[in-house]
């Protein structure tokens, strides 16, 4: 399907954004956006839950964007979640309730993935060069560093620091006094230490920085004339020492300074210091590009069929050297069983999902052959996965430690039949390939049943393949063990023509 327009949306620590952009061959163009300063970050509590007051704000908010987005098909619409979501104990409460409000599933993206994204928009928003570039974006959770050239990204870190944590941790009051503002550079640098030797090693041309905490540093110095442009290394010298002076937000008014970022913009400043200090930079040009605008070039390339997804999973397949012949003859089967249970066209997601996880079942088997799957899962559920959100990893993994071995396992899966009917799939097409070999494979039918399952096989087939009837038989006993049916009847010739 073709599409005119497509819309992200940033559920990030500090402010949710809504970006709509108009695709023009290669290209988005910026066509509308929403900005909310909803301060996830701020309404965590000390046991790291979202109150209720802040959740209610955020819900509020997502229902105007709701708004915007009527009309929109899911395909269209990605919705991405970080840091304060990341951490919180309840987000799994908050984001059902948000999904209904926005009407759209929410991705939770891990750091790195968010960090791929925000090089992606302010790649994107840059002249083309060949030169290494240093991005740098502080959030209100946590804060990305990535070196790329061109649109790829190269290294790619986040940092557990932002402007919102920092501003409540060690400005709580709107008190800017010398030994807390010290103390929160000190420890920025220290969480900066982890990448120093790394960044600096790698080297860089150019330094762009993104997001509010960025901009609203370049705007102050800009119109107080302590940098020509951008952000330099002795005007952020000059701002530090008039917050200093003035002892605390309030009493600090400076052209260029937004009310609406006064009382985070401390915390924010003591992680640029100490990000400037530690890896030697004197002067950052800023972006006007962010995530959103890196989640829409993301989804740009899926609905085009450049998927980063794929172009990740390639890459596994590759670094754990998986035996891809093994791995196409399942996924071949898995996918023939799924059409066989479900519409495709209304399935397309279920049943590229399925096609991953085919494709990476076996990659524990680099790691040591018994108990693999649970190797692959492992894998697939902590590795940074470029393009996958957590979700979606947390999806494959519970997938692929299904395809062998005990279903009880599976106690948080959920009771929709279309996920059971993903497990049951995979596990009937890696039963039935076992032997690796690309001798056809029998004719062979199924369909979900109010109970379970029902395979549908040639009347000889358990006759000729003896170890073949006996791991159909385990696989019965193994499917009635967590209360499914999985029944076997003779396939007749109609149903073999229609297989």
């Amino acid at each position: 399907m073709q599409y005119e327009t497509l819309a992200a949306v940033d559920l990030g620590s500090n402010s949710f954004h809504l970006q709509i952009g108009r695709i023009v061959d290669d290209q988005i163009y910026l066509l509308d956006g929403l900005r909310e300063q909803v301060r996830l970050g701020a309404g965590l509590t000390r046991d790291k839950r979202i109150d209720r007051a802040t959740q209610v704000r955020a819900l509020e908010a997502l229902r105007r964007f709701s708004d915007r987005l009527r009309g929109f098909p899911s395909e269209a619409v990605r919705v991405v979640g970080t840091n304060a979501l990341r951490v919180a104990k309840n987000s799994r409460q908050f984001l059902a309730e948000a999904k209904e409000a926005l009407g759209f599933p929410i991705e939770v993206i891990a750091g790195r993935e968010e960090a791929r994204l925000i090089y992606l928009g302010v790649a994107h928003s840059l002249p083309l060069s060949r030169d290494k570039r240093l991005v740098m974006d502080i959030g209100g959770g946590s804060t990305e560093f990535i070196i790329g050239t061109g649109v790829q990204p190269e290294l790619m870190d986040s940092l557990y620091m932002g402007c919102v944590s920092y501003s409540l941790k060690y400005f709580a009051d709107g008190r800017v006094e010398k030994p807390a503002f010290k103390q929160a550079e000190l420890a920025a640098s220290s969480e900066l230490q982890t990448i120093v030797k790394q960044y600096t090693r790698r080297g860089w041309a150019g330094v762009v920085g993104s997001s509010g905490t960025a901009r609203s540093i370049a705007a102050i110095l800009e119109a107080n004339g302590w940098s020509e442009h951008g952000i330099s290394a002795a005007g952020l010298d000059k701002l530090r020492s008039a917050f200093l002076k003035a002892g605390d937000v309030e009493s600090l008014s400076l052209p260029g300074m937004r009310a609406d970022r006064a009382s985070i913009l401390p915390g924010g400043l003591a992680i640029m210091c100490a990000a400037f200090t530690e890896l030697g930079i004197e002067h950052m040009s800023v972006s006007d590009a962010a995530l959103r605008q890196g989640v829409l070039y993301d989804l740009l390339g899926r609905v085009q069929k450049h998927d980063m997804r794929a172009v990740t999973v390639r890459q596994f397949m590759r670094r754990y050297h998986v035996d891809t012949a093994q791995a196409q003859r399942v996924a071949e089967l898995a996918a023939r069983l799924h059409r066989l249970m479900t519409e495709t066209e209304r399935d397309a997601h279920a049943g590229q999902t399925l096609a991953w996880a085919a494709a990476l079942h076996e990659i524990g088997i680099s790691i040591a052959h018994n108990g693999y799957h649970k190797h692959s899962a492992y894998v697939i559920a902590n590795a940074d996965m470029p393009g996958f959100s957590r979700m979606e990893q947390a999806q494959l993994a519970r997938l692929v430690l299904a395809h062998r071995g005990k279903l009880a396992k599976l106690e948080d899966l959920s009771p929709v039949p279309a996920d059971w009917a993903l497990v049951f799939c995979l596990r009937l097409a890696s039963l039935f390939c076992r032997s690796r070999t690309d001798s056809d494979l029998p004719q062979l039918a199924c369909e979900m049943t109010e109970s379970g399952f029902r395979l549908l096989l040639p009347d000889a087939l358990l006759e000729n393949r003896p170890l073949s009837a006996a791991a159909l038989a385990d696989e019965a006993d193994e499917w009635k063990s967590i209360g499914l049916r999985l029944e076997m009847k003779p396939l007749r010739d109609t149903a073999a023509k229609a297989a």
